[in-house]
């Protein structure tokens, strides 16, 4: 199995990570609306081809991770939907606003499958890893956790920040990435971080 490698091609203080096995792709996260060009320029960029990236995956629909999503579906990328973010993707266009150019999401061609598939999906791919719901920024959210410890969170928040969050749904996603085996995070925003961080030391 080829040795995976991380590559941020992100803009407007979001990141949108390509993981890779070798020529095999996966996209995490999906760009923001009508700015699916400045997503293909960062990988042009990076020298990644669009056509190496097999999936995009959303770790939940809002608009800064997932508004160009059909955008890359028309231009050839398979959109990977976990079962629990299906009833979520109509309602993202409630906070879209005309000149953000958006191009809605259609159901035809979406990869949707459960949680409990991920594994075996990804292990097509030649990803060692899962996805996980981590519920707390919004219902849909979702985790890639690798089996090498990275994990990508999406917008789940961090605990010194919980506002008008669930802080009990919040620490126990965390909680869930921790006994799972996560060791690193790499957020939609901001830098990457040791998980042990949200813990102290005593964790």
């Amino acid at each position: 199995m080829a040795n995976l490698t991380i590559v941020d091609v992100g803009y407007r203080s979001t990141h949108f990570w390509v993981i890779s096995a070798g020529t095999s792709r996966l996209l995490v996260d999906l760009g923001w609306p009508g700015r699916w060009g400045d997503l293909t320029a960062n990988l042009r960029r990076m020298d990644i081809p669009l056509a190496e990236i097999r999936y995009g995956l959303a770790t939940h629909y809002h608009i800064d991770h997932a508004g160009a999503a059909q955008d890359m579906k028309n231009a050839g990328v398979r959109l990977l939907v976990l079962d629990l973010q299906v009833d979520a993707i109509p309602l993202m266009a409630q906070h879209i606003k005309p000149q953000d150019n958006y191009t809605e999401i259609i159901a035809d061609g979406n990869v949707v499958i459960p949680c409990a598939d991920s594994r075996a999906f990804l292990a097509e791919i030649g990803i060692p890893g899962e996805i996980l719901p981590t519920p707390g920024h919004s219902p849909d959210s979702v985790s890639l956790l690798l089996d090498s410890g990275e994990v990508f969170t999406g917008d789940l928040t961090h605990p010194s920040f919980v506002s008008q969050e669930d802080s009990d749904v919040v620490a126990a996603s965390w909680h869930r990435l921790r006994e799972k085996g996560a060791r690193r995070v790499y957020p939609g925003h901001g830098p990457v971080y040791p998980l042990n961080a949200l813990f102290g030391a005593d964790g």
